[in-house]
């Protein structure tokens, strides 16, 4: 699915989706990440069986107002102790399925709102 960019002035856009794939700036990306509007993280995690508090911990750096974790092909929830450093800083966190996640993204950067995409990609 091609998505249409809404804010311009962020340096990473999510562009596009499918499965196994999510297009950022018109790029392949193949391998798990994290993306802000001006921030990459390549190669986040490798799957949901590998998420620990640490991935998301990593995330606290980008300064988000919410998390969307997109969690593959798959909806599912991480148990509650993985997501603590995110509840304990008051961040939120919304979690779906990562082709969700990649246009909640879209929509969200587009407002201007601090978002950040933690993308499981398997």
């Amino acid at each position: 699915m091609k998505l249409i960019r809404h804010a311009p002035d962020t340096r990473y856009a999510i562009t596009g989706h499918g499965p196994g794939f999510v297009l950022l700036n018109d790029e392949r990306m193949e391998s798990s990440l994290v993306v802000s509007g001006d921030r990459i993280l390549r190669e986040w995690a490798g799957d949901f069986a590998s998420l620990g508090e640490s991935h998301f911990a990593q995330l606290l750096s980008f300064e988000p107002e919410l998390v969307l974790l997109g969690t593959g092909a798959v909806f599912r929830f991480p148990h509650p102790a993985l997501t603590r450093p995110l509840v304990e800083a008051g961040i939120g966190l919304e979690v779906m399925d990562t082709q969700a996640a990649c246009r909640t993204y879209a929509v969200l950067s587009g407002e201007g709102r601090r978002v950040v995409a933690a993308l499981l990609i398997p």
